[in-house]
């Protein structure tokens, strides 16, 4: 297993996945909504379309009865019954002269029209040489048309959403499989960089614990400084890749650790590179400040919130440290994040600046530790101003 997969998708593939997903998902019920409407329309069309012959076939019989009853003087009183359909005589303004409709009809625009549950037949009565007036003919829609395509479009809308879920499904495979592809060869670089830095970095540092038994010149002395400074760098930068290739290997010992110790100690690590760059530090630590947490994933955690503090701050900055009884805080007044990368800090070889060395992968670790152990994580910055990370527990 990969280090990217076993922390899981990271955030920029995650990203690019849901974007994609989201864009196909709203096309895929675009398409289904037009062909359900399409449907309907079809269905309804349909439906009509037999009323339509049903009620023009009743019309052959009905209209020799109306026109008998408008040569016989237009009683309103025998106005002709039909059987089958309500029925309404208007004139030729498209007013109501005589009918039993539940619904008045208004737009004579359509030969057959569906308003409000009922159907509406117009019969112009010109062609029959009964001068302008318009025969409706109505019945009452049962709407089991309606129910039925309805029932219609939810089977046949699930199984296409089915198929375009896995066509979508197939398609995100195809467009990640090159981020994938780039991501596992960016992790067997790390693996092989990591195994090769090992060696030579073990060598340096136990050499100048050994230079440094001997009387040496400040000039050497300072040699040798920078030197090491380097050197704890590097293997900064290896126990991160380390830890980050072999997280998922790694047996986890919870202990109730003295953050206090630990934080003293890991400033101590890190004195040549602060006093390097002649950072001002500032440090209320409370003692005795404890939290249950693996010993190595709580170093690594203040390594890299110190070692960006270092990295990312201005020569003779200042650095404030604050570690009380449920919360972590470092505040330097380096550079700063721009603010539309904020929210991007933590995603793994995401850097703020490029002009500083690294992968871009300290932070990451820092947030997969948190979520690890339920610790919540803030950051406040402003360019040139300088940034704060606390982390805070319960």
């Amino acid at each position: 297993m990969s280090a990217t997969s076993a922390s899981g998708i990271n955030f920029a593939k995650y990203r690019t996945l849901k974007s994609f997903l989201a864009l196909y998902a709203v096309m895929s019920i675009l398409i289904l909504a037009l062909m359900g409407i399409l449907y309907y329309e079809s269905a309804k069309e349909q439906m009509l379309s037999s009323h339509r012959l049903a009620m023009q076939l009743e019309s052959e019989s009905y209209v020799p009865r109306l026109k008998t009853w408008l040569e016989s003087g237009h009683d309103l009183s025998t106005f002709p019954a039909d059987l089958a359909y309500k029925t309404a005589l208007y004139g030729y303004d498209k007013d109501l002269l005589v009918g039993n409709l539940r619904q008045q009809h208004h737009d004579f625009s359509e030969n057959i029209a569906l308003h409000n549950s009922y159907i509406h037949l117009i019969i112009p009565l010109s062609p029959y040489g009964l001068g302008e007036y318009y025969l409706v003919f109505e019945t009452h829609d049962d709407e089991l048309w309606r129910h039925q395509a309805l029932i219609n479009a939810l089977i046949f809308g699930s199984v296409l959403f089915l198929i375009l879920g896995i066509i979508g499904f197939t398609l995100s495979r195809m467009f990640l499989r090159p981020m994938n592809e780039a991501i596992a060869l960016l992790d067997d670089f790390i693996k092989d960089t990591t195994h090769e830095l090992n060696t030579p970095v073990s060598a340096i540092l136990t050499n100048i614990e050994a230079l440094r038994e001997a009387e040496l010149s400040p000039s050497i002395e300072k040699k040798l400084k920078r030197i090491e400074i380097a050197s704890r760098t590097i293997s900064t930068l290896y126990d991160d890749l380390t830890y980050l290739i072999l997280n998922h290997e790694l047996a986890v010992q919870n202990v109730k650790l003295d953050l206090s110790y630990l934080l003293h100690e890991r400033l101590e690590y890190f004195r040549h590179r602060i006093d390097q760059k002649k950072i001002t530090l500032i440090t209320h630590i409370d003692p005795q400040v404890t939290l249950v947490i693996d010993t190595t994933k709580a170093t690594r955690l203040v390594d890299n919130l110190l070692s960006n503090a270092i990295k990312y701050n201005r020569m003779e900055g200042q650095i404030t440290i604050t570690l009380i009884h449920g919360s972590l805080c470092i505040h330097d007044n380096g550079i700063g994040i721009p603010e539309a990368m904020i929210d991007r800090v933590f995603e793994r070889y995401t850097r703020a600046d490029k002009s500083v060395g690294g992968f871009g992968i300290g932070l990451n670790i820092v947030a997969m530790i948190a979520k690890e152990y339920d610790l919540k994580i803030t950051i406040e910055s402003e360019e040139k101003v300088g940034t704060k990370i606390c982390v805070a527990w319960e």
